[in-house]
């Protein structure tokens, strides 16, 4: 079923099709009310959803989490799409915090599958994109699983975001702004904000965080253009905790706005839903702080222990994202090194992904002092095929490989060392190589995420020692570069530049996330 639903990544005329409908953006959600109805839904079914739809360049995910995990405190039946997954696609579709069961994902998707390709001939041959087609879905299964409400987390921007076939959402929300997806959104944070206050509904309330001048200049006349009243949040230390100081459940200064945010959002909710008697101006003293600290979100400021190797894991994509990240990882990891009791081996596991901006996030690493730079592409294993909730179609593995050496090289120039030109090949395994640059630096490229984890946690990770893993060999001359890490009292493992990333890595160490749809 998961590869039945791959095949909508790859095929050539769907995405020939979505460069076209860049040109005329409008096309995009014609398209998407068209496969709506194909698969017997209707902009009005969406109407009775009970939407939150929030979106944003960084945090809108950790947002729409938080607001959720509020709102189901109160006891409502909460449904939530997100994306992208970081182990199993159904992660995406969640119901009361939970990812729907393999039974639910299974009877649902093939309704919706089903109607469409019944359907494809008479439109060309036509079905919908990947991220379409999970968009659908999940508006299928809140309205089947009738759902008290439904937080919809906008993909990329928010005017032309397929998502945004929601005419009546009952409030709306943006997270903090910045640069992200410039080929889609426009080369500049103002132009981005119009993207996403595309969102915004004629009489529809909307809240954001504090935003620099420029966009917050630009998200204001959207709101006064298209009618929709614009609240900003205010600081969370201004809001009364329910008993004692507030906590949240999530890890980083950087929450603090996103948890402010879903308050209003979720307060703006329960008002207009239920709650007539109350005002927007109320807000601020909303009772609505308890779900605070219950918030999980994995992949954001998450950390794991595993005896003598943590693993600190934080999804940052774009350089504020990594700001927050460099933040969080320099505070966590610092208070459990006090308490050691011996030395501390920091090790940076990083890939990043598309158009984004790789030298610049990690020359913000830099500063954070790490003995080990590894790379590796967002390949979970080297056998493709046992993964295929995290298979990408759409870039080669060429084309992975050479983005992790560049990101090597890149490493070299911000830390002053002299960039070696012939890499050394150590390991070649189903044509993806592992390389190791020059003696100077402690850098390795390896194929897979699990191979970059067997070598850096060097067996001292249990589940990764698991008879059952598989053991990629290696050189003994890498072998011997890992004396540190054999050594070591603990071995800090940051994991950062792309939430595919993340995802890899809890596969494997979180045996949880593993169980295959």
């Amino acid at each position: 079923m998961v590869c039945t639903l791959n095949t909508l990544q790859t095929n050539a005329s769907l995405l020939e099709q979505v460069r076209r409908e860049r040109g005329n953006p409008q096309l995009q959600l014609q398209a998407m009310r068209g496969f709506l109805e194909r698969a017997g839904l209707s902009v009005e079914d969406l109407d009775h959803l009970n939407i939150i739809h929030v979106t944003g360049t960084k945090g809108k995910g950790s947002t729409c989490a938080f607001t959720e995990q509020i709102l189901r405190s109160y006891g409502f039946q909460t449904g939530f799409y997100s994306s992208p997954h970081l182990v199993q696609v159904r992660e995406r579709i969640r119901i009361n915090g939970k990812p729907i069961s393999k039974e639910l994902f299974t009877k649902y998707f093939w309704q919706v599958y089903g109607r469409l390709y019944e359907t494809k001939d008479a439109y060309g041959g036509s079905m919908p994109a990947y991220f379409r087609f999970l968009t659908i879905l999940a508006f299928h299964v809140f309205l089947q699983e009738k759902v008290d409400l439904a937080v919809i987390e906008v993909g990329i921007g928010g005017a032309y975001d397929c998502t945004n076939i929601i005419r009546r959402p009952w409030v709306c929300g943006i997270s903090s702004l910045g640069i992200d997806h410039t080929s889609i959104l426009g080369d500049t944070i103002e132009k981005i904000a119009w993207q996403k206050g595309g969102i915004f509904k004629p009489g529809v309330p909307a809240f954001t965080v504090k935003q620099p001048d420029g966009p917050m200049t630009v998200l204001k006349e959207r709101a006064e253009e298209i009618g929709c009243p614009l609240w900003v949040c205010p600081e969370l230390g201004e809001y009364p905790a329910d008993s004692g100081p507030l906590h949240l459940g999530m890890a980083g200064q950087h929450q603090h706005s996103n948890a402010s945010l879903a308050l209003q959002l979720s307060h703006s909710w329960l008002e207009r839903r239920c709650l007539p008697a109350y005002s927007v101006s109320q807000s601020y003293s909303f009772s609505g702080t308890v779900g605070l600290s219950d918030t999980e979100w994995p992949g954001r400021t998450q950390t794991l222990n595993h005896g003598p190797v943590t693993y600190f894991m934080d999804g940052a994509h774009t350089t504020r994202s990594m700001l927050a990240c460099v933040q969080w990882f320099s505070e966590a990891a610092a208070q459990q090194e006090r308490t050691a009791g011996g030395p501390v081996v920091r090790v940076l596991l990083f890939n990043s992904t598309g158009e984004r901006d790789s030298a610049a996030m990690l020359k913000l690493l830099v500063p954070c002092h790490f003995d080990f730079a590894v790379f590796c592409p967002n390949i979970t294993e080297a056998i493709a095929s046992c993964n295929a909730d995290q298979q990408n179609f759409n870039v080669s593995v060429e084309n992975m490989l050479t983005r992790c050496l560049d990101n090597q090289r890149s490493w070299h120039l911000l830390n002053g060392q002299e960039e070696k030109p012939d890499s050394q090949l150590l390991i070649s395994r189903d044509t993806l190589p592992m390389v190791a640059s020059g003696q100077r630096s402690e850098t390795l490229v390896f194929p897979c995420i699990l191979s970059a984890l067997q070598w850096l946690s060097q067996g001292r990770d249990s589940i990764l020692a698991h008879t059952d893993t598989r053991v990629i060999p290696v050189k003994p001359s890498v072998t011997a570069k890992a004396a540190p890490l054999r050594d070591a009292t603990s071995i800090h493992v940051l994991v950062t530049g792309s939430l595919h990333l993340v995802g890899g890595v809890l596969k494997h160490v979180d045996p949880s996330n593993s169980v295959p749809l």
